[in-house]
Order: structure tokens, then C-alpha cells, then sequence
């Protein structure tokens, strides 16, 4: 029997969406990725700067499922610098004034971070893609419509102009569930499943850079001394902190000592609509708090996250409906982590390959 190919639209080319899209590309199928973005990447985001770069959304990755571990031997035998085990020195759990309040946590575990950035891994995973032609990017899609020649989605393109794709066999979601609900209802289309993502919960957060050059030495026989703590890497207590990384200690990144601060869940949502200017002066003062830095960084910017970290997954793996043609994944049906976006994309692209 011959197998029925299939034209495909998946919007958003985090690592769910290019998982989904290269698994039906493989399958044979015609497939068409979608991103507002200018890159891949998703909540695995780099951001370059003059002083280095900022891993500004996932830190880090775990390898806990077996399905994902295939991708990373795929990954390593292909690019193999593509990523590396983190030593962040055991990450610490830290009081609010910055004292150890708990063992480190376990580190048996290995803390993989892709190279030279977060966004590195899920480029190189779409590369096939791109080379062939398969993806839109700076393309937002704001309304999706069942027709009977087919899916047809309307987008604004790079140039802030309508555009009109159509004639899809079927359509995948991969970006985060409330923008999933929004597109859903936009178009008219399973009201009883934009409900359901609206019980999923994902928290915002505010994540602030900082840099400091002048901690660097230019000479080799005086190596360079970093500021504040000997730990690079700790979970914080601290009411506006949740998480803060050394990016500097990371595997093939610049030398300049920098920082990324997350703030936490609570904070976030109560300054969630607060200037950047505002957000970033409360976090600096906290950062100084638990780190002992009083130094004024040469350079600091925060980015808002508005969907961070899932508090409440969706508790299925995926939604796909056979009849219209239509499938929603992503890291909030399951978790939160990198590999659970993986794990949702690929058994929804198994189910319909």
C-alpha cells in the first residue's frame, strides 16, 4: 500500500516544532516550519552582546530519556562540539543574604549546555530543514482556517505585510499554550481545547544579564580572579531570586565574567507589567544581596519571559485530531524541561507519520 504524503504546516521552531518538523520531513512528508522569531530557538535562547554571550532562557539540559539520548548521539556524532557536560562546580542552594542553606544538589546527573550557545542544538537540528528550503522565519502566524482545499494560515511576514499560506493536509502547534489557546480561538476552531490549555500554568520571569569586563586579566601570569562567590552556579531563596549562573564557567564561552539572574515565579508575575528600567534596578539589588558583587556592572539588561517554566502541565502528551488535521505540542503537556518538548513533539509526529 502506498503511503499517503502529507503537507504539513508546524508553527514555532523551538525544539518542539523542529523535532516535529524534521521527524515528518524524515517520514517523507512536506513539511513547512513557521517562526516569528529571526532564529530557532525557542525558550533555548542565546543572546550575543559586546562582552560575550547569555544563555537569557534554558540554562541547561538534562538526558533522561532514552529517545532523547539517541537524538544527542545523533547530535555529538555530527557536530561533535555541538554540546558539553556543565561542571558548575555543584549547583548551590542559597539563603536570601547568599549563605549555603542546603547540600548541593546531586550532581550525578550530568548538565548538558550546547555550544557556543543554548540556541546552537536546535539550529543544528533544523538544519536539514533549512537547507531545503523548509522554513519561514520572522513569520507570525495569527489565524489558522479549515477550508476543503486545505489548512490555510494567515501571517504577517518581516516586512510587516499580510501574508497567505494555505493548502495544508494538517497543522501542528508547538509554542506555548496560551498562545496555542489565543491562535485557537482566533480561529474559531476547537473551543473545547483552548479551554483545556487554559488550566495549564506557566509562570513568567524576569531574567537579568550582567557583565564585567574589568574582571578579566589581560595578562597570562595573572589569571583572571572572579568577583563575588567561587560557586558558579546556585537556586536562591531570595524573594526576587530564583536561579543564578556564572556564563563564564560555561564550556567554549568568553572569557568576560558575566551573569544571568532568574527571577523568581512570584516576583515575575507580582512586576510582570513593571518598566524594564524598574525591574532591572530591583534585580541588581538583589543580585548584589545573595552574591556580595557591589561593583556596578558595565553592562545589564533584563528580557521578560512571559511563559517560563510550566507549574501545571496539560498532562497529556500531546492533542491531535485525526479529522481536521490539526495537533498541538510542546514542553507544557508534560513539564518543563528541554527534553520534555522533544518527547511531546516526537510521539505527536509518530502518531501521524
Amino acid at each position: 500500500m502506498k503511503k499517503t504524503i502529507s503537507k504539513i504546516a508546524i508553527i514555532g521552531a523551538g525544539m518542539a516544532g523542529v523535532t516535529a518538523a524534521r521527524t515528518l520531513m524524515q517520514a517523507g512528508h512536506q513539511v513547512t516550519l513557521f517562526e516569528k522569531s529571526r532564529g530557532f530557538s525557542g525558550r533555548m535562547s542565546t543572546r550575543r552582546t559586546e562582552f560575550g554571550s547569555f544563555d537569557h532562557g534554558a540554562q541547561y539540559f538534562t538526558v533522561r530519556d532514552a529517545r532523547f539520548r539517541t537524538m544527542m548521539q545523533w547530535a555529538l556524532a555530527t557536530a561533535p562540539d555541538i554540546a558539553r557536560p556543565w561542571a558548575a562546580n555543584a549547583v548551590r542552594v542559597l539563603d536570601a543574604a547568599g549563605r549555603k542553606a542546603a547540600a548541593a544538589l546531586p550532581t550525578a546527573e550530568p548538565h548538558w549546555v550546547a555550544q557556543p550557545g543554548m540556541n546552537a542544538l536546535v539550529a543544528h537540528c533544523a538544519s536539514a530543514l533549512h537547507d531545503a528550503g523548509r522554513v519561514m522565519l520572522s513569520t507570525r502566524v495569527h489565524r489558522i482556517t479549515p477550508t476543503p482545499e486545505g489548512w490555510v494560515l494567515n501571517a504577517v511576514d518581516a516586512n510587516e505585510l499580510d501574508a497567505v499560506y494555505g493548502g495544508f493536509d494538517k497543522v501542528i502547534l508547538a509554542i506555548p499554550s496560551v498562545q496555542a489557546a489565543e491562535l485557537l480561538r482566533n480561529s474559531e476552531h476547537h473551543a473545547a481545547w483552548a479551554q483545556s490549555l487554559d488550566d495549564v500554568v506557566v509562570a513568567p520571569c524576569w531574567t537579568l544579564m550582567v557583565a564585567y569586563p574589568s574582571a578579566v586579566s589581560v595578562s597570562p601570569r595573572k589569571p583572571a580572579v572572579p568577583l563575588g562567590p567561587q560557586w558558579n552556579a546556585a537556586r536562591s531563596t531570595h524573594h526576587r531570586v530564583a536561579w543564578l549562573a556564572r556564563e563564564s564557567s560555561k564550556p567554549s564561552r568568553e572569557p568576560i565574567d558575566r551573569w544571568t539572574v532568574q527571577a523568581s515565579a512570584d516576583w515575575s508575575r507580582e512586576h510582570l507589567e513593571d518598566s524594564a528600567e524598574r525591574v532591572k534596578a530591583k534585580l541588581l539589588k538583589a543580585f548584589s544581596e545573595v552574591t556580595g558583587i557591589r561593583a556596578e556592572p558595565d553592562y545589564a539588561e533584563v528580557h521578560r519571559w512571559r511563559f517560563a517554566k510550566t507549574e501545571k502541565p496539560l498532562g497529556k502528551n500531546y492533542l491531535w485530531d485525526a479529522k481536521t488535521g490539526l495537533g498541538i505540542c510542546g514542553d507544557w503537556c508534560i513539564g518543563h524541561r528541554v527534553e520534555d518538548a522533544f518527547v511531546s513533539a516526537l510521539e505527536l509526529s509518530l502518531a501521524l507519520a
